[in-house]
């Protein structure tokens, strides 16, 4: 397994005229790379998995794995809330060469922390591949807890989670609890930095979207003890990781890579809607701010 660490980005996709823009997808994963990225991960919250067909789903990842090349590790969301359907994805995303899946907390049907262990464990039964689990409780609902996910932890290929509760409690609970090899993943952009000087390893981003390198630097400096440099980029980028989510996510991130020649469309699928102009003129003066307009 390549090693997972530093500042990954959780890739928006790319589409146009309702489809998936496969170009985009080639420009915007070079993009990645060629800024420093050290991990993408496609079809994650922010790749709107949640409206992809089975097919789109499954051919994002396989062309995210042909495009990067090896170049840098590729972690696929493949979560769901129906146990059978993200065996399916994650069988999938093996076949297509992946080096590790992302598997969110089961979303709506609120299990309990029982049934979170069996979830994964039946995933891990049908399929030998790295896991990272992915706990966010804004979306999903159910809070997976740490003593869960240090039961989970023993598991042989559940290698990390990305802890996206926005607690830095609840993340050095993890780190507590959990083995020394364990990754520990912030899965919000404004406790990234923070999370590294507590344990953890680095970051699966939406601001990378548009920032690879700074926040390739960041986690670099941040990992490395560097403190102060560490710092100064957390409030270089501060403001742009809010504006990030100043309208549902992940239209801002869309719209900043179009406004910057990225991609070439902004378009989002429903139920997410494109921004509206309180939002985009946010988004435009945060930009100009960080040198992006």
């Amino acid at each position: 397994m390549k090693k997972i660490q530093g500042a990954m980005t959780a890739i928006v996709t790319p589409m146009l005229d309702g489809k998936v823009d496969e170009q985009g997808l080639t420009d915007l994963i070079n993009f990645q790379i060629d800024g420093g990225i050290h991990g993408l991960v496609p079809c994650g919250t922010t790749g709107e998995s949640a409206t992809l067909s089975f097919s789109e789903h499954k051919r994002v990842i396989e062309m995210t794995v042909e495009i990067v090349d090896g170049r840098v590790p590729v972690i696929a969301g493949t979560g769901a809330n129906n146990t059978l359907e993200a065996i399916e994805l994650t069988e999938s995303a093996k076949e297509s060469g992946v080096d590790a899946v992302l598997s969110v907390v089961p979303y709506y049907n609120k299990p309990s922390q029982e049934g979170l262990y069996q979830h994964f464990k039946a995933i891990l039964d049908a399929v030998d591949i790295p896991m990272v689990l992915y706990n966010v409780p804004g979306r999903t609902v159910t809070n997976m807890l740490p003593a869960t996910v240090a039961r989970l932890a023993k598991l042989e290929n559940v290698v990390a989670i990305k802890e996206a509760s926005g607690s830095l409690n609840q993340i050095s609970e993890v780190i507590r609890l959990c083995p020394d090899d364990f990754i520990v993943l912030s899965g919000d952009d404004f406790t990234c930095m923070p999370t590294v000087l507590v344990g953890g390893k680095g970051v699966i981003s939406v601001t990378s979207n548009i920032k690879p390198r700074a926040m390739a630097d960041m986690m670099e400096a941040a990992l490395a003890g560097d403190l102060t440099r560490a710092n100064q980029i957390h409030y270089e980028l501060f403001g742009l990781m809010g504006t990030m989510f100043c309208y549902p996510s992940p239209a801002p991130a869309k719209k900043a890579l179009q406004l910057m020649g990225i991609i070439s469309s902004a378009e989002v699928r429903l139920p997410m809607t494109e921004m509206d102009d309180a939002s985009m003129d946010k988004l435009s003066a945060e930009m100009k701010t960080v040198g992006l307009m």
